[in-house]
């Protein structure tokens, strides 16, 4: 884009919106992005985009990617996304969902989002059992032996993956949890290919899950739905029996994302 353009493009964006307009575009493209790729796409002034890229960086609305050099959403940016996924009109409507899947399957469900260390719970519906697994809302759990957690690894990009693998922070929480990298790698491959993804007893000794994909009108995966068991009740296999059920949910769950 010609200076002149780009000079006279940002003329027209007001000064108290192009700071959104940075957010909006970060959140958007779901990467880390290069300050290139915002000025060819919103028509600012380089000087304009790097200061506003540092202000933000400053307010923790975005932080550094590990390249140093691109953004992504900081720990405010997160947590007004979770704010606003838990405004009053779309948790009612989330938990009519949870509800009814949860009534469907006789177990508890919840709706799960990614943070940097690992998944939270943003809502839940308890079965009626008296023996139940407690996770409240708010909980956060490990990515890698986590049937939620394991969903989101397999839509990550290969070198983020490669990045997450070689960290060595796949500590085992069970005899079951997959601690070996190339293992592990396997696993998310096959949960890739089947867009579910289970945990048996991989968590919690007692427990097993089963997981889908919440995905945005881009297809980009915003959080899980899963279901939770005892063994008592359930095996991974038996848990099987639900995955149309929860598959349903979902997209009922992605169409809120695009009223």
């Amino acid at each position: 884009m010609a200076a002149t353009e780009t000079q006279d493009k940002e003329t027209q964006i007001p000064t108290n919106l192009r700071l959104l307009l940075i957010l909006e575009e970060v959140a958007r493209r779901g990467v880390a992005v290069k300050p290139s790729d915002l000025i060819e796409s919103l028509g600012l002034a380089k000087p304009t985009i790097h200061r506003l890229l540092q202000t933000a960086e400053a307010e923790g609305f975005l932080q550094r990617d590990l390249d140093g050099r691109s953004y992504g959403p900081g720990h405010r940016l997160r947590l007004l996304s979770v704010n606003t996924m838990s405004s009053e009109h779309l948790r009612t409507a989330r938990l009519a969902i949870l509800r009814s899947v949860a009534e469907q399957v006789g177990e508890t469900c919840n709706l799960a989002i990614p943070d940097r260390e690992g998944m939270i719970y943003l809502d839940r519906v308890e079965t009626k059992w008296p023996l139940r697994i407690q996770l409240p809302v708010g909980t956060q759990v490990p990515f890698h032996c986590t049937a939620s957690g394991k969903m989101y690894l397999s839509t990550l990009r290969q070198k983020t993956l490669d990045g997450f693998l070689s960290a060595g922070n796949l500590q085992p929480q069970t005899e079951r949890s997959l601690t070996d990298p190339k293992s592990l790698r396997a696993e998310i491959q096959r949960i890739s290919e089947n867009s579910y993804s289970t945990d048996d007893e991989e968590f919690m000794t007692g427990m097993t899950a089963l997981a889908v994909p919440v995905q945005d009108g881009q297809g980009r995966l915003v959080g899980t739905l899963s279901v939770h068991a005892p063994t008592q009740r359930h095996d991974v296999n038996s848990l099987m029996s639900f995955l149309g059920i929860l598959q349903k949910g979902a997209d009922e769950l992605s169409a809120l994302l695009t009223e």
